[in-house]
């Protein structure tokens, strides 16, 4: 198989807004794009922002709905934590880990957007349960 690129589409109320959040914030090349809808270059997958005027409720919680990255370099994570601190962007969920100790453990942190669209981002300590570890059934929160 060659190589695949993961697409995701997603509604924003301002364009503007989303490429500087997207683009200066959190460090997304800016591709094509108009008044209606951004292309946006995270890590190699591309993101589309679409304008939609109608706004969002923020979730109650992180689930269901939310997208993000597996990084399957700690320091790159680690990285990519200073790079959002020093942008001030602020948490929605702070760094932690969870399942501690056991096969699943893994880092994780999530952000919200202007536009509630919800994002985690995470550091397997096992790489082999990233789509592996089927005879465990923890998966989120707990």
């Amino acid at each position: 198989m060659s190589d695949v690129i993961f697409h995701l589409a997603f509604p924003v109320t301002d364009i503007a807004q989303a490429k500087a959040f997207y683009g200066d914030r959190l460090g997304c090349d800016i591709g094509r794009g108009n008044d209606k809808s951004v292309i946006l270059n995270l890590y190699g997958h591309q993101l589309v922002a679409h304008l939609d005027p109608e706004p969002r409720e923020p979730q109650r919680g992180i689930y269901p709905r939310h997208f993000g990255l597996v990084f399957t370099g700690e320091d790159d994570f680690d990285a990519f934590i200073n790079r959002i601190e020093a942008s001030g962007i602020g948490f929605h969920v702070r760094p932690k880990r969870r399942f501690e100790g056991t096969p699943l453990e893994h880092r994780t942190f999530f952000l919200a957007d202007p536009f509630h669209n919800l994002m985690e981002f995470k550091y397997y300590c096992h790489p082999e349960v990233i789509f592996g570890g089927t005879n465990y059934s923890l998966v989120g929160e707990t």
